[in-house]
């Protein structure tokens, strides 16, 4: 699927790509991405995303993008970082929006619209309003969620649940949208539809968590803000190296490989951990995560562009359990497992996609450089279980053969503030809370656990949406 043939760049990607060979492409009505004198992200030097090598594999990604839709937005200048997940996420996106499917053109990118603005992500609300347009889109529409059709509002309340507590989704919510009537939605519709909210809601936590700047033509809507007003300025100095904090740093690294070392040792000695001991260490990391709050969350009016496609706004995450609170019940992933069940399913009733959502979680969760910040040759696999289980206990999904004492042995507390306000409550992140963990590793790692968000969330949300579908067609 790579563009074959030359390695020189396509004009307006020399600026992007740092290299500076074809020219006239806007001579020919093609598109060429306008600098800001930025880079792609707020949080990463623009040089630094340059640097990570554009030759081969990213190269001829990134000038593919550009030959197919005449240019490279921010969210693949930085997931290129990465091209084996980039080709992976884009032949999954392109399906999703593009291909034949149970859902109209325009209506896909609505619910791409619906989704974003839950977490007031303007950065992909704006390009899905102008993607609506070209696919022949009602403008009324795009006035807000009280100008589109029945049947699309009806997919509020999911919409809702999905992106902040997807834990109360029940089959009564997939009945009440499959009923009998004239804004009914037949299953293969609504599993497009619940992909489509998935996807959504998890690219705008990578949009947040990346510090993904507004492409040159969004006219100040922003994806990210320009970074949290919070003291952001202090940490310019910072961005050269991962945000390198100096002999700290370094020591936290240090620090890091030893206990994965430990850890390794133990795991080897040990002769194993009760499944009673193994419960109560998954109770006290899902207890502990409510005391995982970042203490400067920024402040986020929401823009009136984003507001007309929200009801209920003031909806959000609520921690899986509170004290005092009634709890829902942990979801054993062993009762309904994304292999046995949820891609089944989703194959059965929208061909093909099933099978790159499996590749897309398969390539993320293996992807390894078997690289820790200046160590090279080390086995992450650790590390990657340890952060994608960690999202899926905030979302109170428990793995019954997985020790979650590992979680806390691996993860330092600013990290966890990380990963539970990216894939909790995104628009709330600040450069700050980027820059104060993993202070000596690369950006190109950050971004690695970002995409280990993107997915481990969608996954967890799919994984409470199927078991509802199952559960209504049972």
């Amino acid at each position: 699927m790579l563009v074959a043939g030359s390695q020189r760049c396509p004009s307006g990607l020399e600026e992007r790509l740092g290299c500076g060979a074809l020219r006239g492409e806007e001579d020919r009505g093609i598109k060429v991405p306008r600098q800001l004198g930025r880079g792609p992200s707020a949080f990463i030097p623009l040089e630094e995303i340059l640097q990570e090598g554009v030759e081969s594999s990213r190269r001829q990604l990134l000038i593919e993008a550009f030959v197919s839709a005449g240019r490279v937005d921010n969210i693949t200048m930085v997931m290129g970082l990465h091209p084996q997940y980039l080709s992976s996420f884009w032949k999954t996106q392109y399906l999703l929006l593009r291909m034949d499917g149970p859902l109209p053109y325009h209506k896909r990118h609505y619910i791409a619209i619906m989704a974003a603005a839950r977490h007031q992500c303007s950065y992909l609300v704006g390009l899905h309003m102008g993607e609506f347009l070209q696919v022949g889109g009602n403008p009324a529409w795009l006035q807000g969620l009280h100008c589109a059709p029945q049947k699309l509002r009806n997919l509020n309340e999911i919409n809702k649940l999905l992106a902040h507590r997807p834990w109360l989704i029940t089959k009564e919510h997939i009945e009440a949208l499959l009923k009998t009537g004239e804004h009914s939605w037949s299953l293969a519709e609504l599993v497009q539809a619940l992909v489509l909210l998935t996807h959504y809601h998890s690219l705008a936590s990578f949009v947040f968590g990346c510090g993904i700047n507004p492409e040159a033509e969004q006219d100040g809507g922003h994806g990210a803000r320009p970074p949290s007003p919070h003291g952001d300025s202090s940490l310019a100095s910072e961005d050269s190296m991962g945000c390198s904090g100096g002999k700290d740093a370094l020591q936290e690294v240090e620090a890091l490989m030893e206990r994965m070392k430990l850890l390794q040792e133990s795991q080897q000695e040990e002769e194993g951990v009760t499944q009673e001991e193994m419960a109560t260490r998954f109770e006290l990391e899902k207890t502990e995560s409510l005391l995982v709050a970042p203490s400067d969350l920024a402040d986020h009016s929401l823009q009136s562009s984003v507001l007309c496609f929200v009801e209920d706004p003031e909806f959000g995450y609520k921690d899986f359990t509170r004290r005092g609170e009634q709890a829902p019940p942990t979801f054993r992933a062993q009762d309904y497992t994304w292999e046995d069940h949820g891609y089944s399913l989703i194959n059965r009733l929208y061909p093909d996609v099933g099978q790159l959502l499996d590749e897309k979680f398969q390539v993320v969760y293996n992807l390894t450089y078997n690289t820790i910040a200046m160590h090279c040759g080390v086995d992450t696999s650790m590390l990657r279980r340890a952060i994608w289980n960690y999202v899926h206990c905030v979302f109170g999904i428990r793995y019954d053969d997985y020790d979650y004492g590992e979680v806390n042995q691996l993860l330092e507390r600013s990290l966890k503030i990380y990963i539970k306000t990216v894939a909790c409550y995104p628009e709330k992140t600040t450069k700050r809370m980027y820059a104060q963990f993993w202070r000596h590793f690369k950006h190109s790692e950050k971004v690695h656990i970002n995409l280990l968000l993107l997915e481990a969330r969608m996954q967890a949300a799919l994984l409470y949406a199927l078991r509802a579908v199952t559960r209504y067609m049972t």
